[in-house]
């Protein structure tokens, strides 16, 4: 008889917490230090925050024997991406009162506050919700922020699946009174019963839980990288239902071929009123059968994987009681943001602005400051790091249009369409895990590719493009046509070949390549591509057609390195 796997240390660490408490108010009241144990840190996860510190810096620290520069970042659950005016102006001031003076716009339409220090974070987090937001399982093992479809084209489905992402949320929002307690002054309320997660339980999930609700032909959330999807199935302006799909994941550890990224299933169908049921349910078997020995297969994609989808299906179909619909047809196009104003069906504006990096910052944060203050819609934020200016009147258009010129904030015609297209991850100075820039890094490689670009013809074609720090994959780098992420300072494994509507894994084309050859690296290819391709090929499907890569399944082969093709003729 094989010997029973010990549970990993984070589901004791959760047991023994008293549902989120541990001893965080502790931790957070001793001001001889600006860090946390290591529980702490696991726990404070749960509340929405991870301590980090400067590591431009900490080498220097070091050498004088100095603790590191510890901060705090902040995430803000946005559900959906849609913020008024007055929390866009909370989180400005925010960002000037306790922040590092920027608004980080992450690719989960979530806002991020960096550099708060440990004696300010309590404060940031009570005025955060007093602007009618909040932080609780912004991260930790628990559903995270859910996003949808912000895009204003698709603005007769938007109001519906919007709704239902705020249904899922607050459906699935932890229901410990820690958060209360620690964070807003609550009363410790005293009582005989024992309190309970009526989803969850003690031990909360065994890792993270993503969901996203799309609504064709947009990708913009990328349906592929989450644990739960819901595609909106829409006949005439209606929508009729949603298609399920489960299973999607980015993060893998380097050498390790046991934990790769990972596409999502579409299981079936499911009418409008019986999302929450499904959602419940998908993540109650993620939660009874989900690895809690070993936090590297922990995620819903490796329980698929381990039993199959026919086995998560009819086991999902048991919780609900009812079987899943068969899935119904649909298409992406792509999984972009369409920049510039449009008008919807109701006569209202909106306008998608290029925020590189989703770093607001400077000269833009002050603009759009200014907007805030006059603005009468909502401000959407996008799954690529982007921001739309929503529900602008005809009436109005003309003053918040004075302020977008006055500020420089209408520059995405003046950019490559690779650039509109890229995503980057925060990466250094302050994410513990980042191995190589991402943030600070993927402009600059841009600008290098854009020469050749520019020769060949290419600027205005659209090509996706993601750097990441690290593998964990929070910039969704497997999904796009090129992908960099960082391998060890200052060098980058390349991947290339993901689908354009984010719906095809890349492949690793070159390992640890540094970053002055990234040009000459894939000059060759950008070149090739604008020669030989075929109408209207996207320049993911070339790659393949062409031999530089070969096709990749939803499986282990993602791991190959394989040298083929024109680049080794």
């Amino acid at each position: 008889m094989s010997e029973e796997k010990k549970l990993a240390h984070n589901e004791h660490m959760k047991v023994d917490s008293n549902y989120l408490r541990g001893t965080l108010a502790k931790g957070l009241a001793d001001t001889s230090t600006g860090g946390l144990t290591e529980d702490e840190q696991q726990l404070l996860k749960f509340h929405g925050c991870y301590l980090q510190d400067d590591r431009d810096i900490r080498a220097g620290r070091r050498k004088h024997k100095l603790e590191k520069a510890f901060s705090f970042l902040i995430r803000v659950r946005v559900p959906g991406g849609v913020a008024t005016p007055e929390q866009w102006i909370k989180m400005d001031n925010l960002a000037t009162d306790y922040a590092n003076g920027t608004i980080k716009l992450t690719t989960r339409q979530a806002f991020q506050l960096h550099g708060v220090i440990k004696t300010q974070l309590k404060k940031t987090i009570q005025e955060i919700n007093a602007a009618a937001l909040d932080t609780i399982a912004a991260c930790g093992d628990v559903n995270r922020n859910v996003m949808c479809n912000p895009n204003p084209f698709l603005s007769q489905a938007h109001a519906d699946v919007l709704k239902i992402s705020q249904e899922i949320s607050d459906h699935l929002t932890p229901q410990t009174g820690a958060y209360h307690e620690i964070w807003l002054d609550g009363e410790k309320v005293e009582t005989t019963a024992e309190e309970v997660e009526p989803i969850y339980g003690k031990t909360y999930l065994p890792r993270k839980f993503k969901i996203a609700v799309a609504v064709p032909p947009s990708n913009d959330v990328d349906i592929h990288a989450n644990d739960l999807s819901f595609v909106a199935i829409v006949e005439g302006a209606k929508i009729v239902g949603y298609n399920v799909a489960v299973g999607g994941g980015m993060g893998m550890t380097h050498g390790d071929e046991k934990t790769y990224p990972r596409l999502a299933d579409i299981i079936g169908f499911c009418t409008p009123e019986q999302v929450l049921d499904v959602s419940e349910k998908v993540l109650l078997v993620q939660r009874d059968f989900g690895d809690r020995t070993n936090r590297k297969h922990a995620r819903l994609k490796y329980t698929i994987d381990d039993r199959s989808v026919a086995w998560f299906l009819g086991t999902l179909n048991e919780y609900l009681g009812y079987d899943l619909e068969p899935e119904r047809e649909f298409k992406f196009d792509d999984n972009g943001d369409r920049f510039g104003w449009v008008e919807d069906h109701l006569g209202d504006f909106h306008l998608n602005l290029f925020i590189e990096g989703g770093r607001v910052r400077d000269q833009a944060r002050v603009g759009l400051r200014k907007i805030a203050e006059i603005h009468q819609g909502d401000f959407r934020l996008t799954g690529n790091q982007n921001l739309i200016i929503a529900k602008v009147s005809p009436k109005a258009r003309p003053a918040i249009e004075a302020l977008l010129d006055k500020y420089g904030l209408l520059k995405s015609h003046l950019q490559s369409a690779l650039r509109l297209n890229s995503i980057s991850c925060v990466a250094l100075p302050t994410c513990g895990l980042a191995l190589a820039e991402a943030e600070r890094g993927l402009p600059g490689v841009i600008t290098d590719l854009e020469e050749v670009l520019e020769k060949t013809g290419l600027r205005h074609d659209a090509i996706t493009i993601r750097m990441t720090g690290c593998p964990n994959g929070c910039g969704r780098p497997f999904l796009s046509e090129i992908a960099f992420v960082g391998r060890s300072p200052g060098k980058y494994n390349v991947y290339l070949g993901g689908g354009h509507a984010g719906d095809r894994l890349n492949k690793l084309y070159r390992e640890a390549v540094p970053r002055n050859e990234i040009k000459n690296l894939l000059g060759p290819l950008i070149e090739d591509y604008a020669k030989t391709r075929e109408e209207a090929e996207k320049f993911g499907d070339f790659v393949i057609r062409a031999g530089y890569i070969a096709a990749t399944s939803n499986g282990l082969d993602f791991h190959a390195n394989l040298k083929v093709g024109a680049f080794n003729s």
